[in-house]
């Protein structure tokens, strides 16, 4: 992770700051002002008009008072930023760090928390299993794609479809490392697609979970798919409540980009307990079996041949160019069809094939494979995808 202005110097004699610096020349005020009133600092005094004077939550470090100008426009606006940033980085006040690393890194702030019994024996104090550690990274990372997948296009199951598009929204994620649970920066606006469903998601899903205690029914999972329910969110939601005795999720929209439409004032939180896990469990195979294949007409390059017997059929695998949103299908041809798809292969021509996209094995293999056929391309063109393929898949 690049840091936007450098490494946090530990102040004399005090506790080691831990994360980036933001540079106080690009600070907004108003967003240093609503980022510390959103972490329970206290405006006190100053002239409305031009500056207030921030101190921390209670409980906080008592020496500490920020002067925070109410715009850009005065002449000394940088220095009392500088200031500012100066005293949140020597600052022992805990959401200090929180309001240093929202400047530093602007977007959407989500957080997981894993709630876990303490261990016998544990004297260290927010100290958490390695094991733990890394399935609340497993369950966060899940839990993103399925909101990016769901920002594109509802589905009770994705399988491989859409990696490739949920791999590119998680290359622009931020984590930052420290502190309890896990937190990330995700682009705003220009990923509030992903997060904006992501949040309705999740809340359609605890009110699915509640309906079907109280119930016993389980149509409201169904329904929840129009808000961005999957089996893919289903899993990471278990996947962050398993072992411990509550799971949680929380937003904090970027200060800078505002809150979103629709989503108003209100706090963003949503939580689950090992309670939920019988009828999450119930969500997962539904929500799998719900979702149809899918007839389609792909083009590819084929990859890969096998076959047991010289004259009978053959395991084929292609290399998806379009028609399909996976990278990779596997598909069984006869003879007459597989003779074929070796000469594209020898050949580098791309194959156009129909058939149905099954949800077993996750949308990778195609059944009922009608019309294989040779798909010419422009040698430019040609060389183009090669090009393309083998840097993505170091070929």
């Amino acid at each position: 992770m690049t840091l936007p202005h450098g490494p946090m110097r530990p102040a004399p004699g005090g506790p080691p700051p831990a994360g980036p610096l933001p540079d106080p020349a690009a600070v907004d005020p108003a967003v240093l002002a609503t980022l510390l009133a959103r972490h329970g600092w206290v405006r006190r005094g100053g002239p409305a008009a031009r500056y207030g004077r921030w101190t921390p939550p209670e409980g906080g470090d008592p020496g500490v008072s920020l002067l925070v100008p109410a715009g850009d426009g005065f002449d000394d606006t940088v220095e009392l930023l500088t200031d500012a940033v100066t005293a949140l980085a020597r600052s022992a006040t805990p959401s200090a760090r929180a309001v240093l690393l929202a400047l530093a890194l602007p977007g959407d702030e989500l957080q997981w928390h894993r709630d876990l019994a303490a261990p016998a024996g544990a004297t260290t104090p927010g100290a958490t299993p390695w094991d733990d550690g890394e399935r609340l990274r497993h369950a966060a990372r899940a839990m993103l794609a399925a909101g990016a997948k769901a920002g594109r296009v509802r589905a009770a199951y994705f399988g491989a479809r859409l990696d490739a598009w949920a791999g590119d929204f998680l290359d622009r994620v931020l984590v930052v490392d420290g502190g309890p649970g896990l937190t990330a920066y995700t682009p705003a606006p220009e990923g509030r697609a992903a997060v904006t469903t992501l949040v309705r998601a999740l809340e359609a899903l605890r009110d699915a979970v509640d309906y079907r205690r109280v119930s016993g029914g389980g149509e409201a999972f169904e329904n929840a798919v129009q808000s961005g329910v999957s089996r893919e969110l289903v899993e990471s939601v278990q996947e962050l409540v398993r072992g411990a005795t509550a799971g949680r999720f929380t937003v904090a929209w970027s200060a800078a980009a505002g809150t979103p439409g629709g989503f108003g004032d209100r706090r963003i939180a949503v939580e689950f307990s090992p309670g939920d896990l019988p009828a999450l469990g119930e969500a997962a195979e539904l929500l799998e079996r719900i979702e149809p294949a899918v007839a389609v007409t792909v083009v590819g390059l084929v990859v890969r041949l096998k076959r047991a017997d010289p004259a009978g059929p053959g395991g084929v695998r292609l290399r998806v160019l379009g028609g399909a949103e996976v990278d990779e299908i596997k598909v069984r041809l006869p003879d007459p069809a597989y003779r074929l798809a070796a000469e594209a292969h020898l050949s580098g021509t791309p194959v156009r094939l129909s058939g149905r996209l099954e949800r077993r094995g996750g949308f990778r293999r195609l059944t009922r494979p009608t019309g294989l056929e040779p798909c010419g391309l422009e040698d430019s063109e040609r060389e183009r995808l090669l090009k393309t393929l083998g840097e993505g898949r170091g070929e």
